[in-house]
């Protein structure tokens, strides 16, 4: 009995979409395949393989009816990567430029992989990337091509071994039909790459702010925060921290979504978009919070439950952290000025 070359493609859409059209969008997909995994919040992975036989369509010919019902329903463009698993769909998804799909057939998928930078590979943090760089080791052929043991002694047995099975394509995780978790996301696309790194931290405190004030307005906490960095090259880093409790209140936020961005240590890197997102979200009345003798916090959220009452009062512009005030008022005088 042989078993069937699994075709899995990944989607990215290249829209800013509420939980409700998100929502629209895993249920389009699900009239091409039962099998839909979303990956918030701007991307679909949907395995093809049972599907190929109803539609009579070859895999490629599939992506296309997919990225036509998106575009004709709801006029969202979409780029789009198509491979034997999860992992390469993705990666193949990252090197196609807007609206175009990348096919990565199983029996290339070794020669597409080797020039590769290693990067680009998923998990791969700047730290990892940069050990790897001390010694020589930029592509992901080079990974391959080094013994095993010699990457046991630069990184470790556990990572190193992982880092041996992405190199060589190998990815056994199956697309999980899952309803989308619980959560809330907002993004920020820059209107060109940003290497400025007091701009990344205002666009980080920015979303964190927003996340907050929709958490506060829903009657939520949230218990983890997710933070993603999209390069000018169109990849993209996450990183993920677990609150120390349950919150809704703004500057808990912010100061993890900051600490995310510090471990990342961007420095000049060129970004173009980040993205925060919230789960693991409970009512609000059932989270437990940790009492604090400290006056200073009853004053903040005293403070922070007045702003948003003039949000909801005169907009919700008119109340937001100093660094984020000061940056508006430096575009309101540019503006005047011109």
């Amino acid at each position: 009995m042989t078993t069937r070359q699994r075709h899995i493609a990944h989607l990215y859409l290249h829209a800013a979409l509420t939980e409700d059209q998100y929502a629209d969008v895993i249920e389009l997909m699900s009239g091409v395949t039962p099998h839909v995994q979303a990956v918030p919040p701007n991307a679909v992975q949907i395995d093809l393989t049972s599907a190929l036989r109803y539609f009579d369509l070859s895999p490629y010919d599939m992506v296309q009816l997919a990225k036509i019902r998106l575009k004709a329903l709801y006029g969202i463009d979409s780029s789009a990567g198509l491979a034997g698993n999860r992992m390469l769909a993705a990666m193949a998804a990252d090197a196609s430029a807007p609206g175009d799909t990348t096919w990565v057939p199983a029996e290339r998928a070794a020669e597409w992989l080797y020039p590769r930078p290693v990067t680009a590979l998923p998990g791969i943090g700047r730290t990892t990337a940069s050990t790897l760089s001390r010694y020589g080791l930029h592509t992901i052929g080079q990974v391959v091509d080094i013994p095993p043991a010699t990457l046991q002694r630069l990184l470790g047995a556990g990572q190193a071994r992982l880092l041996a099975e992405r190199a060589r394509g190998h990815d056994p995780r199956p697309v999980t039909t899952l309803e989308p978790a619980a959560y809330l996301t907002t993004d920020l696309v820059l209107d060109r790459d940003c290497l400025d790194p007091a701009q990344h931290h205002r666009a980080v405190l920015g979303l964190a702010d927003q996340i907050g004030q929709r958490l506060r307005g829903e009657s939520q906490v949230t218990g983890r925060l997710t933070l993603t960095v999209r390069y000018a090259d169109r990849s993209s880093t996450t990183r993920t921290r677990t609150l120390p409790e349950p919150t809704s209140h703004s500057p808990a936020l912010a100061a993890t979504a900051l600490g995310l961005l510090t471990a990342l240590g961007l420095q000049r890197a060129r970004v173009r978009a980040f993205a925060i997102r919230a789960d693991d979200l409970l009512p609000a009345g059932d989270a437990y919070r940790q009492l604090s003798l400290d006056p200073g916090e009853t004053r903040a959220r005293a403070a922070e439950a007045a702003a948003d009452r003039a949000r909801r009062r005169f907009g919700p512009g008119a109340v937001c952290p100093a660094a984020l005030a000061k940056d508006q008022r430096h575009q309101d005088r540019s503006l005047t000025a011109s």
